[in-house]
């Protein structure tokens, strides 16, 4: 019986929840997340969501402000 493997999680989902849960380990909320990387609060919730294509630049800005390296923000998630 062949081996069923689960579909590859997108770029936009391992950003969403990569971003969410730093910013919540870092006790930050989206505006002030949005007022430290110099975007709009609107955009931090619509990226979190994955409602947003975002570019590189602000993925760079938001990895910054959560202390992160882009690597580590675009990271595989933890198989659960």
């Amino acid at each position: 019986m062949a081996r069923r493997s689960n579909p590859p999680v997108s770029g936009r989902k391992r950003l969403a929840v990569q971003m969410r849960v730093r910013r919540r380990h870092l006790g930050l909320s989206q505006e002030e997340l949005a007022a430290i990387a110099g975007i709009h609060r609107t955009y931090v919730g619509a990226v979190e969501r994955e409602e947003r294509n975002i570019s590189i630049d602000n993925v760079e800005k938001i990895a910054i402000a959560l202390q992160m390296d882009i690597a580590e923000i675009l990271a595989p998630l933890p198989i659960s």
